[in-house]
């Protein structure tokens, strides 16, 4: 039983860029399908395929990397809030990632989206994790 899904998603990619492998297999939730949405829809992994063969399903991504120096795109994946601590704000105070270029995954009411999305339609909600 895990406690926290997308602090599992997060550290199963996170151990994949590290150890440079192309394909990473995660247990399926609602959220982590979303952010995966989100991730290939950014530019941030090549692509993602959902299994749903089993009871949970899983989700299998291919991360993307560099060609010339063989780096992988996503730079750092950081958890914000956590199931001890979570973190709430309103549209007024979105939060920016490096200045504009990277993202912030938040939770809304209206779906899970990134903070610049949340900001153009005006709503809050908890921000779930930063990717640059």
């Amino acid at each position: 039983m895990i406690t926290d899904p997308i602090a599992d998603y997060l550290t199963r990619v996170r151990n994949a860029i590290m150890a440079s492998h192309r394909v990473v297999e995660i247990p399926a939730s609602k959220i982590t399908k979303e952010m995966t949405k989100i991730l290939f829809d950014q530019g941030y992994i090549l692509s993602y395929k959902f299994d749903d063969a089993s009871f949970q399903g899983t989700i299998k991504i291919a991360l993307k990397y560099d060609k010339a120096t063989k780096a992988s795109v996503i730079k750092k994946l950081q958890r914000i809030s956590t199931p001890g601590l979570r973190r709430y704000v309103s549209a007024n105070e979105m939060p920016r990632v490096l200045n504009g270029l990277g993202i912030a995954i938040v939770s809304t009411s209206r779906g899970v989206m990134t903070n610049k999305q949340a900001r153009e339609e005006h709503v809050g909600g908890e921000v779930l994790c930063y990717v640059y």
